[in-house]
């Protein structure tokens, strides 16, 4: 074996590995799951999550469409999801929740922070002073033969997981906040929904799911922890928007909220894409499945 072919092997291996999104250690963003791509290797499927890898954290953000969809591009970036200190899951709707499955499997004691709903999918409790009572009915129609728990618990499509519901902003752990908002949007109109935000020396880095309460009022939310917004990523839910509600979002991020770079990915739309790329020049990040968007040191 010669020295110089010992040395290109060498050069070789060192590349690939670099090119793993898992590969090494670093502050970093690693899409998951999206239905866009550079990456021949990733599946391309409806739907969002990011591992967040930051200060020493390592933190999935929502789960996908499809449970083997999201193993299959887990399993391809080279992510351990049995390392994880937290799960943040932003709603509901299974385009985000589908691949919770495969992580229960990989990680069954995992905490999973999600919205807190009074009747909802990831389960919650209530008091049974909801319902009005009517002492005169008979025994047998009565909830509970008239002696109802004081707080009644509800089920949840995923049993064995161990949720902790978020109902208003909260800081999880030093640097690393849950914004808490309900959308007032038609079609989504109460849907509640949590959006990841990382406090860097260099501004905000808000990972968003859906934004089905406005990106806008996210990030204006998220503002109120530090004014400085470095980075904003993930779906901003204008997939048949108007060009007019387009231009006002870039608008209201770029001129008012200063937002210094922009990652738009999942369900932010084509001509969002187009025109938010124009809007943010350089400053535009690229955010298919598989890319890996390197964040600043803390």
């Amino acid at each position: 074996m010669s020295f110089r072919w010992l040395l290109c092997s060498l050069a070789m291996l060192v590349a690939l590995h670099a090119g793993s999104a898992a590969a090494g250690a670093g502050n970093r963003i690693v899409i998951l799951y999206d239905a866009f791509s550079r990456s021949g290797d990733m599946a391309r499927d409806w739907g969002f999550a990011a591992l967040i890898e930051y200060g020493g954290h390592r933190i999935l953000f929502d789960t996908g469409n499809d449970a083997d969809i999201f193993g299959r591009n887990v399993r391809t970036a080279g992510v351990d999801l049995s390392r994880l200190d937290f799960v943040v899951i932003s709603h509901r709707h299974l385009d985000h929740t589908g691949g919770l499955p495969f992580l229960l499997e990989v990680n069954p004691g995992v905490t999973i922070y999600s919205p807190k709903e009074t009747f909802g999918v990831f389960g919650s409790t209530a008091p049974s002073a909801f319902y009005r009572k009517q002492p005169e009915l008979p025994e047998e129609m009565r909830y509970f033969g008239g002696h109802p728990p004081e707080i009644m618990t509800f089920g949840t499509a995923w049993p064995s997981a161990h949720f902790r519901w978020i109902e208003k902003d909260q800081e999880i752990t030093p640097g690393v906040h849950v914004i808490a908002l309900v959308s007032d949007q038609p079609g989504t109109r109460e849907l509640r929904e949590l959006t990841l935000v990382l406090r860097t020396p260099k501004g905000l880095v808000v990972v968003a799911g859906c934004s089905h309460p406005g990106i806008d009022k996210i990030v204006e939310a998220a503002a109120a922890i530090d004014p400085r917004v470095l980075l904003v990523a993930g779906g901003f839910h204008l997939p048949s928007a108007s060009d007019a509600e387009i231009s006002r979002i870039a608008t209201t991020l770029h001129d008012n909220l200063h937002v210094e770079r922009l990652a738009p990915g999942h369900c932010t739309g084509e001509p969002a894409f187009a025109l938010f790329r124009k809007t943010w020049g350089e400053q535009y990040v690229y955010a298919g499945v598989g890319t890996v968007i390197e964040l600043p040191e803390q």
